[in-house]
């Protein structure tokens, strides 16, 4: 990301338009689309466009039986799946159904396995790390240098840097004794 999109210019060019406005304070209740009968003229609040939304860390957390305790962000996480494609919902919560990966490996009595369980946990806590790091270069800094943005609310307006360092810890308590 840093190759392509310097930090500055994604937080003061880019990130304005795909910050929703489903609890956006500038907008209050939502945005009114004129013209739009399906609404009826009323205020209309959506998420902003957000890297949560895409399928496959929550398809991993289920393959690998990731869970998160309850927090705004997982709120948030939850509510978004519903912006997913029903294909990418039905695929994610099959898996959280039917995936026995964790409960196969633990009581496998091999450490081999358990070790390549761990390996992948390991790179999905990796992974939120790196997103840790850009949210908290793209985001927070750039926040932090603006009047009135509060650099510990994200673009889907949660308090986002908290709650990515709990769901990377999360992450790495699911890995198995070996």
């Amino acid at each position: 990301m840093p190759e392509r999109c310097d930090p500055y210019c994604y937080f003061h060019r880019v990130r304005p338009w795909i910050h929703g406005w489903k609890d956006n304070p500038a907008l209050g209740d939502g945005l009114i689309y004129d013209g739009v009968e399906e609404t009826g003229g009323a205020p209309q609040a959506f998420r902003g466009q957000t890297g949560s939304q895409s399928s496959i860390v929550p398809a991993m957390d289920a393959l690998l039986s990731v869970g998160h305790a309850a927090d705004p962000l997982r709120s948030f996480l939850d509510e978004l799946h519903a912006y997913r494609p029903p294909a990418h919902r039905r695929f994610i919560e099959d898996i959280r159904a039917a995936s026995k990966v964790r409960t196969f490996i633990e009581h496998s009595g091999k450490p081999d396995l358990k070790t390549l369980y761990n390996d992948n946990v390991s790179k999905l806590a990796r992974f939120r790390t790196r997103h840790l790091e850009y949210a908290a270069s793209y985001i927070n800094k750039q926040a932090s240098h603006n009047a009135g943005n509060d650099p510990d609310v994200g673009t889907g307006g949660t308090p986002f840097m908290k709650y990515l360092k709990k769901h990377r810890d999360e992450a790495e308590a699911h890995l198995l004794p070996v």
